[in-house]
């Protein structure tokens, strides 16, 4: 059996672009999913301070794990999520921070962030990949590290095709997950069966955030000035108003101009999408 270790344990560390402590395990196997694959955490920078030795911290499942903390493991650029919170961190101190979990995805990722069948990606596998997070990674997280293990301290987020699945997957794990970061999700492939899911869903508190550029998608599918990413995320939008949700409040959705459909567009958006859900400032 692997155990946790540091990431850059036997790695040259001029290579990667990794801030603070990073910890690896591999081949974590999913019973659920049938594959294994590594799992990454970094702990905040206040984790391993002796005054903090007692402190819990909130935990954040992020789906993509390759690319949220090293660009020499990211298919094109990473989203800093590690230095975004070491700088957030020094502006608000610890009650900012918190761990963050990467998921990485494999040659099954369509299938894997689909809850829903589709006739180019197959059989959704999302149900069990929720299961393979909930069953599986976060009792792992929770045994090994100090965290904060209730609803209201664990989120779950994603982009584009992670974001579809991290917004269903705080609705169909509304007993686990308490707060929702989507970015540019890919609502095509979960149309319209996502927005009848959540349709059909009572409001469940927690917080929402929504957010797409407007430079990401093709026009041409909606035969409307905005491209079909846009007018899908403001058809989820209306539906979560609809159901309770207060823009401001407990749903922040966010159009970018000029925002593109990458991880440079991501990482750029990721701090505010964290001011919004903590609540800092």
């Amino acid at each position: 059996m692997t155990h946790w270790q540091d990431y850059l344990l036997d790695k040259n560390p001029e290579q990667h672009t990794v801030s603070g402590n990073l910890q690896i395990k591999t081949n974590i196997y999913s019973p659920q999913l049938q594959n294994t694959r590594d799992i990454l955490v970094y702990l905040p920078p206040s984790y391993d301070w002796p005054e903090m030795s007692q402190r819990r911290y909130p935990v954040l499942y992020m789906q993509d794990g390759q690319n949220l903390f090293d660009a020499a493991t990211s298919y094109a650029g990473e989203w800093q999520v590690d230095e975004t919170i070491e700088t957030l961190s020094a502006e608000y101190g610890p009650d900012a921070e918190f761990i963050v979990v990467g998921i990485p995805n494999n040659e099954q990722r369509q299938q894997e962030y689909n809850p829903f069948d589709h006739p180019r990606f197959g059989k959704g596998r999302g149900n069990d990949y929720l299961r393979f997070i909930v069953e599986t990674v976060k009792p792992e997280i929770d045994h090994q590290f100090r965290t904060l293990p209730d609803r209201a301290n664990t989120g779950i987020a994603g982009s584009s095709m992670g974001g579809l699945i991290s917004l269903y997957g705080y609705f169909h794990r509304a007993d686990v997950f308490g707060y929702t970061a989507v970015f540019s999700p890919a609502l095509w492939a979960g149309m319209p069966r996502i927005q009848e899911f959540i349709n059909g869903l009572s409001y469940i508190p927690g917080k929402i955030y929504l957010d797409v550029g407007t430079n990401e998608g093709s026009r041409r599918k909606t035969n409307m000035s905005i491209s079909y990413l846009m007018y899908h995320a403001r058809q989820v939008v209306e539906s979560l108003v609809n159901k309770g949700y207060s823009l401001g409040d407990d749903l922040l959705y966010f159009e970018e101009d000029g925002g593109a459909h990458s991880e440079a567009d991501w990482a750029r958006r990721f701090p505010d999408a964290l001011n919004f859900l903590l609540r800092l400032g």
